[in-house]
């Protein structure tokens, strides 16, 4: 016992040496590799997750073929019918060959086919409307189809012999028969105007297409023919600087200036697009696709000119009836027109469609698209006057127009004028002087904006 130490006898030193090394405990925060039972189970519900995953981009992918295979049978089934150009050129240049029509475009677009055509414009199968180019210049193609033409028919057939076309004046009717034919056809359509013997001779000075000092029958056929045409009456009872210039005619085929610019690129969007987009997108789009607001101004105060003229004009009262951005066009300077004159109505018209109509609710007394007036609902029958007159539909555009990007100093005024202006009644009392009224300060509010600078 003498010669073995004992454990307080033993150094420190050599306990530590033989000591077995220790074991490094992991960090608290260390990551802990999971368990079999739980990989497994992690694994099952990933696997279940995938195929629910795949069914969803798979119905997403089939839905987006399906609608853009929907919209592409729509847009060509509706362009076939609504783009029938050649159509109307083979009837056309088949009366002219025939010496039944004349006009001036007719030698090249029948014969030297130097009228070229492009792009479809038409908005309904019956006014066939295209862009084109003529003598080095862009135009406007319109033609009117009869519902008797058949839609469904091949181009390259002949037109239907039942088709009786331009089949006014008759042979043997004297130049002053077919003037006053012509007058009595202007005060059905414009009403009963002093100034309208004007208007008679301005389309008699056009029906000579070839300055030979006489009307031929062609000529005379092709004039008449011209005249049931809504946009050309108005073509020439309108002035020009607010409408596209008449360049030629060919029977009831005429020729206008190119499309000018549409005022808003959002305009033409679809209607179904229309309604999904929120007010504040249209207007960040009016913004950025649009032209800058002074140039806005300028065309406003160009479309507040254009609706002083039809309330004042020398041919008579007219109403827009379908009052919408797309209509409202400019030059490359800016300057106003009229890009579609098919709903501009003249007030005789709008009074002929309305009197002693039975109706039910307003609706029922609606010309064209927004040519509304009210219903008595004692009598049941349309009242005269409209509710809504062209300043108050043309004010509730400008709103949209106007206001996005207008200068801060003059946006609160603007606002409140384009407020009152809306509120406007089409009550005969109010027109004359209060409408004037609002239209003037409008007017001045825009100019007195713009004026001393490049924009005007």
């Amino acid at each position: 016992m003498e010669g073995k130490p004992t454990l307080t006898q033993t150094p420190l030193r050599q306990l530590r040496a033989a000591a077995p090394p220790a074991t490094p405990r992991p960090p608290a925060n260390a990551h802990r590799a999971p368990s079999p039972a739980r990989r497994g189970a992690r694994l099952h519900r990933d696997q279940g997750r995938l195929p629910g995953l795949r069914v969803k981009y798979v119905f997403l992918v089939w839905l987006g073929i399906f609608v853009g295979s929907w919209m592409v049978y729509v847009h060509y089934s509706s362009y076939a019918e609504l783009c029938r150009g050649r159509v109307c050129q083979v009837v056309i240049c088949d009366q002219y060959r025939k010496g039944i029509i004349s006009g001036s475009i007719c030698q090249d677009l029948c014969n030297l086919h130097k009228v070229e055509w492009r792009t479809c414009l038409s908005s309904i199968p019956g006014q066939q409307v295209y862009s084109g180019l003529w003598q080095g210049k862009e135009v406007t193609i319109k033609c009117g189809i009869e519902e008797g033409l058949d839609p469904k028919a091949r181009s390259d057939l002949a037109p239907r012999q039942e088709l009786v076309l331009f089949d006014k004046p008759t042979r043997g009717t004297s130049i002053k028969e077919f003037r006053e034919m012509t007058l009595s056809f202007l005060k059905a359509t414009l009403g009963d105007l002093p100034s309208l013997p004007a208007l008679v001779g301005q389309v008699l000075l056009m029906a000579d297409f070839n300055k030979d000092s006489r009307v031929s029958l062609a000529e005379a056929k092709s004039v008449w023919a011209l005249l049931q045409r809504n946009e050309f009456l108005l073509l020439l009872s309108l002035q020009e600087e607010h409408a596209s210039r008449l360049l030629g005619s060919c029977g009831d085929l005429y020729v206008t200036e190119g499309v000018p610019h549409g005022s808003w690129h959002g305009a033409a969007l679809p209607p179904l697009l229309h309604t999904l987009l929120p007010p504040a997108l249209h207007s960040a789009l009016q913004r950025w696709l649009g032209p800058a607001w002074p140039w806005r101004a300028k065309v406003a105060i160009g479309l507040l000119e254009f609706v002083e003229e039809l309330f004042h004009g020398a041919y008579g009262t007219f109403y827009m009836c379908e009052t919408t951005l797309a209509n409202v066009g400019y030059t490359a300077q800016y300057d106003f027109r009229m890009a579609d004159l098919q709903q501009v109505a003249p007030e005789a018209a709008v009074r002929r469609f309305l009197q002693g109509r039975r109706c039910e609710h307003s609706r029922d007394c609606t010309y064209g698209r927004d040519c509304r007036a009210p219903c008595d609902k004692l009598m049941r029958q349309c009242k005269d006057d409209l509710i809504q007159p062209n300043l108050a539909k043309v004010c509730e555009l400008l709103r949209d127009y106007l206001l996005p990007g207008a200068p801060a100093d003059l946006r609160q005024e603007l606002g409140k004028q384009l407020r009152t202006c809306t509120t406007l009644s089409g009550l005969a009392s109010q027109v004359e002087a209060h409408h004037s009224l609002v239209l003037s300060h409008l007017k001045t509010l825009l100019w007195k904006e713009i004026s001393n600078t490049k924009y005007s």
